[in-house]
This record gives structure tokens, C-alpha cells and sequence, in this order.
């Protein structure tokens, strides 16, 4: 690796816009809205994010080499080419796996001191 090139454990801990942009492009390429749409879905809707948000984090990521656009498009009478489509560099895989292990981590850590135990059993105070 480069000495300037950052590590993929220099970019953690990732911001939440950043992670589930990132997980919405785990599963393949998408435009912008399409990655708006998946973060809502991936969170039950709990996370709804604006275009501020969602293309100011694209800028930081393609600045930070964790996506890059996509030159495959769709058959153009299916979609407007204004579209930029998304996808992620193998340096955000890494990054993603990484961050994903850490907060499995903290969730494993959680468990343990019972701070989920209403959530599993289902029950709550």
C-alpha cells in the first residue's frame, strides 16, 4: 500500500448515511434514488434520506475511493441518462466488512450485558 493511501480502518467509524449507502450498494450498482429507496427499505423506514445528505456522502466517497460511478448503463429507453450510477470499489468492501464487524462486535457486547434481552424475548418495560 502507498504511504498517503489510507488504510480501510482509517475510514472508521463510518458515519450512518455513509454505512447504509454503503450497505444499499452491497447487493450491486444503483443511482441515487435507488439508493434512497433501499436505505428506507433495508431500515423499516426508520431512515429516510435527502438528496443533501445522500449526494454530499457520494462526493466524500468517490473523493475517498470507497465507490466509484459506474460506466454500464441501462438500455437507454428503460432510463434517463441524466442517471449516474454507483457501485463499490473493492476498497469499500473492505471498509464496509470491516465497520459491519465492528458493530457486530458492539451488538455482541450489548448482549452480553443484557441491554437486549427485551428485544429478543420480546418484551418491553
Amino acid at each position: 500500500m502507498a504511504e498517503n493511501t489510507p488504510s480501510p480502518q482509517d475510514h472508521l467509524p463510518l458515519t450512518p448515511a455513509v454505512f447504509n449507502i454503503m450497505l444499499a450498494l452491497a447487493d450491486g450498482e444503483k443511482h441515487g434514488y435507488g439508493i434512497m429507496l433501499d436505505v428506507e427499505n433495508n431500515t423499516s423506514g426508520t431512515v429516510q434520506m435527502g438528496p443533501g445528505t445522500l449526494y454530499g456522502s457520494i462526493k466524500r466517497m468517490l473523493k475517498a475511493a470507497l465507490i466509484e460511478e459506474s460506466d454500464e448503463r441501462p438500455d437507454s429507453d428503460l432510463d434517463d441518462q441524466r442517471r449516474r450510477y454507483y457501485r463499490l470499489t473493492g476498497s469499500g468492501q473492505r471498509v464496509l466488512r470491516l465497520e459491519a464487524e465492528r458493530l457486530a462486535s458492539q451488538v455482541a457486547t450489548a448482549r452480553a450485558k443484557n441491554l437486549l434481552a427485551d428485544l429478543v424475548s420480546g418484551s418491553s418495560q
